[in-house]
């Protein structure tokens, strides 16, 4: 490799320049080179092109291609798109300097501010595919060697800024540091423009400069006046980020990396954290970069309990305040975690330095993350409009496990580029407004499996990264607001707060609409008259009825003969939470009494908002019944009746652990049973902590939780095992975490768990323990004539096969095994033949060889053109497969490396979607509480403001009801998510036993002990278990698809 022509000066600045590693020693080397060149620095693309022309050796020429090519592109017309526009953008940050770089090959002039001086911080991004296509088109190789080299796809924010900055200074951005933006200072005059107002004392060219685009990209907390923020709430999250020295000694890079780990799907993982440490996190990331990066997510009662937090505070700012953080302790804290994480083996942790010499190690509140209500506005005065656009975290803030922000940030930039271009060709401000709002509704929704698959073809162009693409989504008219004439009086914006005087369509209806609605679904029934909507309902048979008309395949009416008002009403009660999925919310005392009138008409508008739109038929009643309900969420009814599957195995696990008896290496079929079904769920008596016995019936209005007392209102209430609670209320007694069904227990000590924490499991099964077939026996109906319970005895062969899936040996890689003599051999045999037992067929070695051969050793030219291109899905599947078989790809070290990186990534994606649910789930659960507030004030009007006139009782209850139905509506996407959840945690569950049970494989026969064996058999019944709980997923989703189906074919017909 050729070193640079000594005689050159220029030639030594430019390789400063291009290794230099602290922002003050990359704007001194320009400086020197900007000298040693005769070239005035910020002069745009005409200073690139001197620059370009001075430094034309090899080390040079192949940055000025990269370059070059980006520039080429037919949309910055040859940099003269924007040659008369004048920007200013605010903010050094990763968005902040991409938009400049792009406004830059617009050749538009380019002014940047920063308020600080040097870049200092170590925490680190994960790249889509496209940011690293988009980085290496840049040079990124060619000012950091170490770009993307690892198992994982991430760069620390310093490294990204301090390549940023140095293509930016080359495209003649002009940048000023340690210079602070305050505000706008408006034209005071026809004919001049906006400026800056700038802080401390900026120079007087600066100060000076009028611009006609702001670009602002100084963080979530500045914001331009004018633009609004939204405010997304979760609840408390308290992330933890620690940086340790890097010394890249040869046992640290043999460290693996963590994609991420999280609690919703891994629990085992956490499980044995807490225990070995007291440590209590959702979930925790590990990067491998300049440093050792680790974060993670921390409950707050571990925090308080190890020390960390001094006190507990409802203010979030106080919480996490210097003063209630014990600096000490954290550093404790997060050493352990990442000591434990990595098994110990980066040795000793020592913190990197922050920006002030301090340990870099801090805690943070993710609990709301602002948004920007629109991206862009318009400001004119004396003539002299002003293009302001937002990009960065103040228009979204990231929500860090998702690995979006710099990925969508870089979105942004492209976009607000765009939005530049487009006002400089002249086009109308409404206009340019309108496309960036369109392109603005996108963001959100963008990831790596809904953009254009060819990151190579990606540019300014909104077309050539959205595949969905309606630059016409918002109108010019729907944007009139963004666009302010200072002159003139500013136009009133509406209210963000929605008008409760007012139901939205679709609402759960009047009182009298739903009055005549149950009255036609339950006309024609003996003994029911249904005039109003609480006494009617006290016998139980209207309701029973009700049901009926629904699902008449649940009970013939001959069957209420004999029953009591009491029996009756419980009786549809529960059938209706167990068979439709409307979750009570009055008890049947109360219904029979006439207590709670309010509380019988939220349950009914339940019925009314699910089953409205759904006929019954004599036709749809002869059929057997779904396990999925065409009115309500199929998704609701399905953890019901798994969370009541749950909590009989426990008690049949129990009685067996008692008895001494084993379990059994057999699978029950599908058939239903002829026993009689299981009688209620045993559970322990929630009693409130200062409440005598409780009275059969109530005549009071409200009810009372069952857990703490205190009274609890119809938006409020949580029915667990047949009692009401409130919502908050039901958490884990150890964390305190919300539990949703199907994971959660309850101990004979009366308290709920968490299945990591419930006690006395030693958590030998997992969520959905008890297989798919027992859920058909939550049915609370008795069923006559149903055939005898069959079980299958399976032979060891049978067995193996049904754990992997579809096993087909392949005699091609292995010679013929001998006879087996042990479940463990055919185990081995399958899964070195099959990859995970989905009979992938293996790849012959030889193709494979030719394959490794002709991965040569980059050249040092081509290093910066080397991308990981993506897998053939056969090749992929040939890989995994030999992977299976101990050391065979050892003998193929790219093509393991290649395997290692794209298992990393879907790691990562799983992860991903993980923390996209948790964080959904706790909008959601902010959303409740906020519901529940609004319902308890309702209700109290209603129930004490007997006297108000009867259109203010009608209104009120118009919006409770409303609020009801969007309560249903919450409930039910927390569930869908809940079932995502299951599948996760099975997916990892898998792996994670098709990892154990290879380390067994992969023993000598004659080497294992008994306890081996014993070990390698649990493991095998597991595989099962997980297997047959994946497929009882697979058969509900397929039930929801084709009840979606046929829904949709009765609507069209």
């Amino acid at each position: 490799m050729a070193s640079p022509t000594s005689t050159n000066p220029a030639h030594a600045h430019f390789e400063s320049f291009l290794q230099a590693q602290l922002c003050r020693d990359v704007l001194s080397s320009f400086q020197e080179l900007c000298a040693a060149l005769g070239v005035q620095p910020g002069g745009g693309l005409p200073q690139y092109h001197k620059i370009k022309a001075q430094l034309n050796y090899w080390s040079a020429k192949s940055l000025w291609a990269k370059l070059d090519k980006r520039a080429s592109q037919p949309v910055y017309q040859q940099g003269q798109a924007c040659t008369s526009t004048k920007c200013l953008v605010v903010g050094a940050g990763p968005c902040g300097l991409r938009a400049a770089v792009e406004l830059a090959l617009l050749g538009a002039r380019v002014v940047l501010v920063e308020k600080r001086t040097k870049f200092s911080r170590h925490n680190v991004l994960h790249l889509w595919p496209f940011t690293i296509h988009d980085l290496r088109a840049l040079g990124a190789k060619k000012f950091y060697g170490r770009f993307c080299t690892g198992t994982l796809d991430h760069i620390s924010i310093r490294q990204l800024q301090l390549l940023l900055l140095k293509v930016a200074l080359l495209l003649g951005v002009e940048i000023h540091w340690g210079v602070t933006f305050t505000g706008l200072q408006p034209p005071p005059r026809k004919g001049s423009g906006w400026r800056a107002q700038l802080q401390p004392n900026p120079p007087h060219q600066l100060a000076s400069y009028e611009f006609d685009v702001l670009i602002s990209a100084a963080g979530g907390k500045f914001v331009p006046e004018g633009f609004t923020v939204r405010e997304m709430r979760g609840k408390l999250a308290i992330g933890i980020t620690a940086n340790f020295v890097n010394r890249r000694t040869v046992e640290e890079t043999q460290v693996p990396e963590i994609s991420g780990v999280a609690r919703i799907y891994n629990q085992k993982f956490f499980q044995s954290l807490f225990k070995a440490t007291g440590i209590d996190l959702e979930n925790i990331v590990y990067y491998k970069d300049d440093t050792h990066y680790f974060v993670m997510t921390a409950k707050k009662q571990c925090l308080l309990r190890l020390g960390v937090l001094r006190q507990d505070w409802l203010e979030t700012d106080r919480l996490l305040g210097s003063a209630n953080v014990v600096s000490e302790a954290l550093q404790r804290f997060a050493r352990a975690a990442a000591d434990f994480a990595t098994n110990g083996k980066l040795g000793k942790l020592e913190f990197a330095q922050d920006a002030h010499g301090r340990p870099d190690v801090s805690a943070f509140d993710f609990t709301s993350m602002l948004r920007a209500e629109c991206s862009a506005r318009v400001q004119e005065k004396h003539g002299a409009r002003l293009l302001l656009g937002l990009v960065g975290d103040c228009l979204v803030e990231p929500f860090w496990p998702l690995g979006t922000g710099v990925a969508r940030g870089f979105l942004a930039a492209f976009d607000a580029a765009w939005m530049v271009k487009r006002w400089a060709e002249g086009a109308e401000p409404l206009d340019v407004l309108a496309e960036r709002e369109s392109l603005y509704q996108l963001l959100s929704q963008t990831s790596p499996e809904n953009m254009h698959r060819n990151v190579a073809q990606y540019g300014l162009d909104p077309a050539s990264r959205y595949p969905n693409l309606n630059l016409r989504a918002v109108t010019p008219n729907q944007v009139r607001d963004l666009y302010d004439v200072v002159a003139k009086e500013s136009v009133p914006k509406k209210s963000d707060k929605p008008d409760t005087g007012t139901l939205t369509t679709g609402s759960a209806g009047t009182q009298e609409e739903l009055l005549r609605w149950c009255q036609e679904k339950t006309a024609g029934y003996p003994g029911v008259h249904v005039t109003n909507l609480s006494s009617s309902w006290a016998s139980g048979l209207a309701l029973c009825a009700l049901v009926h008309q629904l699902r008449p395949n649940l009970l013939e009416p001959s069957e209420l003969q004999g029953m009591g008002a009491l029996e009756a009403t419980t009786w549809a009660l529960r059938v209706a939470e167990h068979e439709l999925g409307i979750t009570p919310v009055v008890s049947a005392q109360a219904v029979v009494a006439g207590s709670d009138p309010l509380g019988l008409i939220a349950y009914l508008s339940h019925f009314h908002s699910a089953f409205k739109n759904t006929s019954s038929s004599p036709d749809r009643a002869s059929g057997p019944a779904s396990q999925t309900s065409p009115g309500t969420s199929s998704a609701v009814l399905f953890l019901g009746k798994l969370q009541r599957t749950l909590q009989r195995t426990r008690v049949k696990e129990n009685r067996e652990d008692a008895g001494g008896k084993k379990p059994r290496l057999e699978v029950e079929a599908d058939t239903p049973s002829t026993e009689e079904p299981p009688a209620p769920e045993p559970s322990i008596p929630l009693q409130p902590p200062s409440q005598e016995q409780e009275e059969p019936v109530r005549t009071d209005a409200k009810d009372l939780c069952a857990l703490c007392g205190e009274p609890l209102y119809i938006l409020e209430r949580f029915c667990v095992n047949g009692d009401f609670v409130h919502r908050s209320c039901f958490h884990c007694h150890a964390c305190e975490a919300t539990l949703w069904p199907g994971g959660y227990g309850q101990h004979p000590d009366g308290h709920f768990y968490c299945l990591q924490h419930l006690p006395g499991t030693d958590h030998k099964e997992d969520i959905m323990d008890g297989g798919p077939t027992s859920m058909e026996e939550a049915s609370p109906i008795p069923r006559p004539s149903q055939p005898a319970r069959r079980m299958i005895h399976l032979s060891s062969l049978e067995y193996l096969q049904l754990s992997s899936l579809n096993i087909s040996p392949s005699p091609e890689t292995e010679p013929p095994p001998k006879p087996p003599r042990s479940c463990s051999a055919l185990a081995r045999h399958a899964l070195e033949s099959s990859f995970a037992g989905w009979g992938m067929p293996v790849q012959s070695l030889p193709g494979l060889e030719a394959m490794e051969k002709e991965e040569s050793p980059p050249t040092s030219e081509e290093e910066d053109e080397d991308e990981d291109e993506p897998l053939d899905s056969d090749l992929e599947q040939a890989l995994l497969t030999l992977a299976k078989n101990a050391g065979t790809m050892s003998k193929y070290p790219t093509w393991r490396r290649t395997l290692l990186r794209h298992a990393k990534e879907e790691e990562m994606k799983r992860f991903h979607k993980a923390q996209a649910i948790q964080r959904r789930l706790n909008e959601i659960e902010a959303a409740l509480r906020e519901l529940e507030a609004e319902g308890m004030k309702l209700e109290l009007a209603l129930r004490t403001q007997s006297s108000s006139p009867e259109e203010q009782k009608k209104l009120w209850l118009e919006q409770l009801l409303h609020l009801v139905q969007k309560k249903n509506s919450l409930v039910a996407e927390e569930a869908e998510l809940m079932i995502t959840v299951q599948e996760l945690d099975l997916e990892e569950k898998q792996w994670q036993l098709d990892h154990e049970l290879r380390g067994y494989l992969n023993r000598e026969e004659t080497l294992k002990t008994a306890a081996d064996r014993q070990a390698e058999d649990q493991i095998l019944r597991k595989l099962v278990d997980v297997v047959n709980q994946r497929d009882a997923l697979i058969r509900f989703r397929e039930e929801c698809r084709l009840s979606e189906l046929a829904s949709g074919a009765g609507t069209l017909g």
